[in-house]
């Protein structure tokens, strides 16, 4: 496969103007005025529902939340690309993602509440729960996209990933499997500029994109602050997909405005004028001025969807702060899929523990301990 030259798509500059792209543009010709003003309601709210979730772990709600401030386009862009049967594998940032799949609002702080092994039910959205080991999750995406085809299921799995993952031994066999058994699966890169505290020139000398055409599968590079951009090539990547064509590489420039993590400091390794730099690029400002410039923003419009933004952010908050605890043995359960004797051992010592019983078993399975 020869070749191509990377470069940003990009369809709406940061001043709001339309970019004469006739390729990328007719992917996304059916996007009318409503569609616009819809996926800017998806931004604001989401960047709400961040804004709030970081708050609550200021105030001790939460144990820890991944911050996605900044990057609402590349995630709201790419799940309206999806279809409601394909199926989502994310890493531990994609709340957007989730939202926009359907999650509720009152779901998406379970897992960093610290009261469950999980946020939502998987099968009831397509989209697997935040996943902490990095870069593990383009394996799996890999491998049920894989599955899907020998079952017939004509979908597209995505597997969204951050630049740091790149570096990883698990997306790098994934993206061999995928294109040696040609899966239907999209890898989605969003690029945010920092890995923790490692920049992205680490990284990579050459751009992620690049990357695809070793393995074989084309690679595009989307200016990832602009939503229709980032709607065009995901639609482009998902309809490849699913129609038997492959795998297909997305790297979404974009940018990480907050920390890592709640327990990051930024300040620490990048220079404040990095981030004022790309606050002039911020995604929900950019399609505010393509509205402002198109005739199609006015005040109680603007009012209704900061009213909603609110509602699901009191949604959020009131979720988690009435969240109960789970009851002691609660612990052991979704672990495996089936009755294991070790972790059934490990319950019963643990009940033991709980009630104590002096004749709790001393005697533990090899490699387990107290």
């Amino acid at each position: 496969m020869a070749e191509k030259p990377t470069y940003p798509v990009q369809l709406i500059q940061p001043d709001g103007r339309r970019v004469l792209d006739r390729q990328h543009a007719a992917l996304v010709a059916d996007v009318g005025p409503d569609q616009v003003r819809a996926l800017y309601e998806d931004m604001v709210v989401a960047r709400r529902i961040d804004v709030e979730a970081t708050a609550l772990q200021r105030q001790g709600q939460l144990g820890l939340w991944p911050p996605l401030l900044g990057q609402e386009a590349a995630q709201v862009g790419s799940a309206r690309a999806l279809h409601p049967d394909d199926y989502v594998f994310c890493s531990y940032r994609e709340a957007a993602v989730a939202y926009c799949r359907g999650v509720r609002p009152a779901e998406l702080t379970r897992l960093w509440r610290g009261v469950a092994h999980y946020c939502w039910d998987p099968g009831a959205v397509n989209m697997t729960n935040p996943n902490i080991v990095v870069g593990s999750q383009g394996l799996h995406a890999t491998g049920y996209a894989y599955a899907a085809h020998l079952d017939g299921a004509e979908i597209a799995t995505i597997a969204y990933f951050g630049d740091g993952a790149t570096s990883q031994g698990d997306l790098a066999e994934a993206l061999g499997f995928a294109a040696s058994w040609s899966a239907p699966v999209v890898f989605f890169c969003q690029n945010n500029q920092w890995a923790i505290s490692a920049p992205v020139r680490i990284q990579s000398a050459t751009p992620i994109a690049r990357r695809a055409y070793g393995y074989g599968m084309p690679g595009v590079q989307v200016d990832g602050n602009d939503v229709l951009a980032v709607l065009a090539v995901t639609r482009q990547a998902v309809a490849r997909a699913r129609s038997g064509g492959g795998p297909s590489f997305i790297e979404a420039l974009t940018y990480r405005m907050g920390p890592h993590t709640t327990a990051d400091d930024p300040t620490r390794y990048r220079a404040a004028a990095e981030t004022e730099e790309w606050k002039r690029r911020d995604p929900i400002d950019r399609v505010r001025r393509l509205l402002e410039r198109e005739g199609l923003l006015d005040e109680d419009w603007e009012r209704q969807v900061a009213a909603h933004a609110d509602d699901v952010a009191r949604q959020v908050r009131t979720a988690t702060i009435e969240m109960p605890d789970p009851a002691p043995m609660e612990l052991f359960d979704h672990v495996y899929a089936t009755p294991h004797p070790l972790l059934d051992e490990q319950r019963r010592e643990y009940a033991e523990y709980l009630t104590g019983d002096p004749g709790a078993s001393s005697a533990r399975p090899e490699g387990v301990r107290p």
